[in-house]
């Protein structure tokens, strides 16, 4: 299942793959059906549409926020974002099955992959109502080097990618919801509310699973998110910080705060 959906290019095609199997999924687990956790061999790159055009992130237009068009770069951004972390959700399913998990890792994870594939779907929706699409303009190129760089590290994978860049999410889209609300775009208002309320447990999944294997191997988990963090993640934590939510996913001041000052 994981595999189909990383091999499927189009967006709404792979969305419409990964809820529908994240659906078989979870009604095989509310039924108590017995399931294994097979093998896969998932692509090092998940299929990608003709479109949007990739480019580095220096390369990606700026537009001003308060304006119609950069609005749509902002809601364009968002839908990339969650194309991404629909690929990057099963991804961690099928690339880490040498790590011995319990099975509800992998129910947290469909569930996050099934949530994100509505979430780029609420974007593209907002996109198309405004006369735009995914694909109408560039998208940042780098949004799977955190993959790349953990394809071997299960712990990195979980330290960078939910409990930072979904962290990340926490402190800006209170701010995105904020634009919309004074342009009166109620429809982006709504879509951006249901996904600032739900990364919150994607985060919160990311710090749950990363302890799992702290407390595993009997690792101080502070000091391997700092060393992890510091040898995977391309860039600075940079605050403001939400703390409050950032603490309602399971993740203190103490994991962030060093390394944004060491970065500075």
């Amino acid at each position: 299942m994981a595999v189909a959906v990383l091999t499927t290019a189009d967006g709404r095609e792979k969305t419409a793959l990964s809820r529908r199997y994240a659906a078989q999924w979870q009604a095989a687990r509310a039924a108590g059906h017995a399931v294994q956790i097979g093998s896969a061999a998932p692509p090092l790159h998940p299929a990608r549409p003709p479109l949007p055009e990739l480019l580095a992130p220096r390369d990606v237009p700026q537009r001003k926020s308060g304006t119609a068009a950069g609005r749509l770069a902002l809601l364009h951004a968002v839908a990339h974002i969650e194309l991404n972390a629909v690929d990057l959700h099963w991804d961690i399913i099928a690339r880490f099955t040498d790590v011995k998990m319990p099975l509800g890792f992998c129910d947290d994870w469909v569930k996050s992959a099934d949530e994100e594939s509505k979430h780029f779907n609420l974007m593209c929706d907002c996109l198309e109502a405004a006369g735009s699409h995914y694909g109408a303009m560039p998208a940042h190129a780098g949004m799977w080097r955190a993959a790349t760089d953990t394809a071997d590290d299960l712990m990195g994978r979980l330290a960078v990618v939910p409990m930072v860049l979904e962290a990340r999410g926490l402190d800006v889209t209170p701010g995105m919801i904020a634009i919309f609300e004074k342009a009166g775009q109620q429809d982006a208002v709504d879509a951006l509310r249901i996904i600032y309320a739900e990364e919150v447990h994607h985060v919160a999944y990311g710090s749950k699973w990363f302890h799992f294997l702290c407390g595993r191997h009997d690792l101080d988990p502070v000091g391997v998110f700092h060393d992890l963090v510091q040898r995977y993640f391309h860039g600075a934590l940079k605050p403001p910080f939400n703390e409050e939510k950032r603490a309602e996913a399971g993740i203190p001041p103490d994991f962030y705060w060093p390394l944004a000052q060491h970065r500075r």
